[in-house]
């Protein structure tokens, strides 16, 4: 995968994430084990994102 469709793909994870954390968070009874997880790979993918940018 080229560098620039690379970072597209991460960034279009990221927002997947994000947009997954939010609705589990606003479950009447959110899972903090799925929070967990959910946030965690989306740091993870952020801090790609984050080195790919300065490489």
């Amino acid at each position: 995968m080229l560098f620039p469709e690379r970072v597209e793909s991460l960034r279009m994870k990221h927002e997947t994430l994000d947009n997954e954390v939010r609705v589990e968070s606003r479950r009447p009874l959110p899972d903090a084990t799925v929070l967990k997880k959910l946030k965690l790979e989306k740091l993870r993918v952020k801090e790609e994102i984050d080195r790919l940018a300065r490489a």
